[in-house]
């Protein structure tokens, strides 16, 4: 819980079409990104109280006020109990009615009237006589600050008196007690923390900072607004709701040092779309001021929804006198679908500065250069490949590009031309080498003052100049990257210059990591094939996917994992695919990278040589969303069949499927790979059976899984004795790990 003296309050994208029959591109609910750094940590000891929440004030910035995103500006939130200045108030549910004092821990109270029953036997009668009630104060501990409220409250309890003969009182009557009285002693602690860094701009991070998701940006880094929350959640997921959905609230700002013949403008820049989900007619994208003495946000700009556009930049100049004040903030907020990643826009370039004593509509040119997007790679097919493979080859630079695509903005006078681009490697923070970026043009300019409406896109040639030292040791690598250009004295420093990494594990990849839309097939028995073609000869292990939760939960559909071999540039023979009565099911995982290993059955090792493809053979016809990357385009790579494979048709969505292919390094025994151990031992009894089934085996025992005739996995068991007695009549298959063969098994 976060409250502010100001007041405060991610990002898969969605777009939903079919280029024909067979395959589909659709929207996302969830931005697993976001969902791996899961809730705030906030530590509460009672359920359902502000206890051992904190309360932040935030301090008051200064003009000017930019952010062009290429690097996370929002304020983080991590204040702990002892930090220094952090201060704490303890407030107590109950107090006395007259003197305010805490009432002692321990007591109960109920607020239903309570009384003493005397039963006559004698007389055959009944008396009861109501306990008087005490006043105390009983406060929400809800919320802070608390509210309390005088209340009638009565003993816990009833006693029930019986009188015999001589009416004598009993002299041990009975007291019933009422179980959990409502109305008891307790206490919740409220901190104070204050937050100041004035480089941090932003109040709430309910907005997706990213860099991929904006249509060619004019620089590193925009603000995405959707309908998921800051963690990655659908702010009414399953429902048709439209209304308000993120905000993005600046810290206070200092306006009453403005001098009143100085001009002040606020400028953005926006753009509806980009790689996601257009916003509708009905969607918008609204700015308002806030105006501290009168404790009120006002309407300033906004604008409605619509398909892809180039970035737009806006002018305001701030002229009412109600903002130049102490305290003055600005917000941006989204109205749209709530149900998903739906109804995009993006925010850059955010600025609020005065121009001293001018007076006029000036100096409000946007003069940069600025990477768009980060630098994937430096290989010329993928991402990401085994470094065994890269290491082992003859003549590494023919895997380096000479086509390196950069995408710049320049709205300096002059072009940013040969020589003025430089790419370094460094290894453990040690420098390996650099390279030129040199191509007929780096970044041309194309307007002086302002950013044209087409960012020029240019390539580099890596291969000429720079390889990956192939002597370094271990199984995996990864090197780091800084691409930058030199144009003279610039605005904004912070985007002409990129950081990315090159990673050398055990696989094979085309994506950058990050998902803007979903991708499958579409129809029963269809397949989904992606080529690959290896560095060098060796063992398929398995396969890394990344599903991606979207409109439909398809997370109990079922697939076949394929491998093929390649004919004439498209899946060919099936080298391997699951048995049927293993089938497996779409998994939505939100850990580092968000992608589920599916090994090959049995832990094997597939022998691959040469060009292969690899992906699946569907049950259903519905979507099996698989992520797709809108950044990098390899859509020549993508195939899918709806006739039983009998013919393939390459993919028209452009944009890299993630599914990688994993092949057998020194990491297999970290992936836990395993030999497959001599089953001729393996005993299952009894066989029928009616409940339990006993599994003895030579060698260690390291667990069950328990499958239907349908393929459902039913259970795994880490124990050698597996009870069915919750289950029907039937056929069950038992798969041990580290065994080769499958088990069936009868119950009657």
């Amino acid at each position: 819980m976060k409250y502010f003296s100001a007041l405060i309050s991610v990002v898969l994208c969605a777009y939903t079409g079919v280029a024909q029959m067979g395959e589909e591109v659709g929207p996302l609910t969830g931005n697993p990104v976001l969902q791996a750094k899961g809730k705030k940590s906030e530590a509460k000891i009672n359920v359902g109280t502000f206890d051992s929440t904190f309360i932040y004030t935030s301090d008051t910035i200064d003009l000017p006020f930019f952010d062009e995103f290429s690097s996370n500006n929002f304020q983080t939130y991590n204040a702990g109990y002892g930090d220094v200045g952090v201060t704490s108030d303890q407030k107590f549910r109950l107090l006395d009615n007259v003197t305010s004092v805490p009432l002692p821990e321990g007591v109960f109270y109920t607020e239903q009237q309570t009384f003493r029953r005397t039963v006559d036997l004698e007389a055959g009668t009944i008396t009861d006589v109501n306990f008087p009630p005490s006043q105390i104060k009983v406060g929400d501990l809800s919320e802070y600050p608390v509210v309390y409220a005088t209340t009638n409250v009565y003993p816990p309890y009833y006693i029930y008196d019986t009188l015999e003969f001589t009416a004598v009182p009993d002299p041990s009557p009975d007291t019933v007690w009422i179980v959990g009285p409502e109305i008891f002693q307790d206490s919740a602690t409220q901190f104070f923390a204050t937050i100041n860094d004035s480089t941090l701009l932003w109040l709430e991070d309910e907005a997706y900072h990213n860099y991929t998701m904006a249509k060619d940006p004019w620089s590193l880094g925009v603000v995405t607004f959707d309908g998921l929350d800051e963690n990655g959640y659908p702010y009414a997921f399953g429902s048709t709701t439209t209304n308000y959905a993120d905000h993005l609230t600046s810290k206070p700002i200092d306006m009453s040092v403005v001098d009143a013949s100085d001009s002040i403008y606020f400028s953005f820049m926006t753009q509806s779309e980009g790689l996601c989900d257009p916003p509708e007619a009905i969607d918008s994208l609204i700015l308002e001021f806030y105006a501290e003495d009168l404790n009120q946000w006002n309407h300033v700009w906004s604008m409605s929804g619509g398909s892809l556009d180039t970035f737009r930049l806006t002018h305001i100049p701030v002229l009412n006198g109600d903002y130049f004040k102490r305290g003055f903030q600005f917000r941006f907020k989204n109205y749209g679908g709530l149900s998903g990643s739906l109804d995009h826009f993006h925010l850059d370039y955010v600025h609020l500065r005065s121009i001293p004593g001018v007076g006029g509509y000036v100096d409000t040119s946007l003069r940069d250069v600025a990477f768009s997007y980060p630098i994937n790679t430096l290989l010329e097919d993928y991402t990401s490949v085994p470094w065994d493979h890269y290491k082992n080859l003859v003549t590494p630079s023919s895997v380096m590009t000479d086509s390196m695509p950069i995408i710049m903005a320049n709205s300096f006078p002059g072009d940013i031309g040969a020589n003025d681009g430089i790419t370094e490697v460094y290894y453990n923070a040690a420098f390996e080498g650099s390279t030129l970026l040199i191509s007929d043009f780096l970044c041309d300019n194309v307007n002086d003052n302002y950013f044209g409406n087409s960012i020029p896109h240019s390539n580099h040639d890596i291969a000429a100049s720079y390889v990956f030292d192939q002597t370094k040791p271990g199984i995996s690598q990864t090197f780091d990257m800084r691409s930058a250009v030199t144009a003279g004295a610039t605005n904004f420093a912070g985007n002409d210059s990129t950081w990315s990494q090159q990673v050398f594990e055990n696989y094979y990849s085309y994506d950058d990591g990050s998902a803007e839309k979903v991708y499958g097939t579409t129809g029963a028995q269809s397949r989904l094939a992606i080529q690959y073609t290896p560095y060098e000869a060796d063992s398929l292990i398995g396969v890394m996917i990344h599903f991606v939760p979207s409109v439909v939960d398809v997370s109990d559909k079922l697939f076949l994992l394929t491998v093929w071999d390649d004919n004439n540039g498209k899946p060919g023979n099936v080298l391997y695919e699951d048995d049927i009565f293993f089938p497996r099911s779409p998994e939505y995982k939100f850990q580092r990278n968000i992608f589920t290993y599916y090994f090959l059955a049995d832990t094997m090792k597939l022998p691959i040589n040469g060009t292969f493809y690899i992906g699946w053979r569907q049950f259903d016809p519905e979507r099996l969303n698989v992520g797709l990357d809108m950044n990098i385009v390899n859509n020549d790579k993508t195939f899918y069949s709806v006739d039983n494979g009998v013919s393939w048709d390459q993919s028209s969505f452009p944009g890299s499927v993630m599914i990688r292919p994993v092949f057998s390094t020194g990491m297999d025994v970290s992936l836990a790979i395993k030999t497959i151990e001599d089953d001729a031992n393996v005993l299952l009894y009894p066989n029928p059976t009616t409940s339990e089934v006993t599994i003895s085996m030579d060698g260690t025992f390291d667990g069950v899984e328990v499958y239907n005739v349908q393929g459902r996995m039913l259970m795994r068991s880490e124990e050698s004795t597996v009870d069915l007695s919750g289950h029907p009549k039937g056929m069950y298959f038992f798969k041990i790990d580290g065994v080769s063969r499958v088990y069936k098994v009868i119950k009657d």
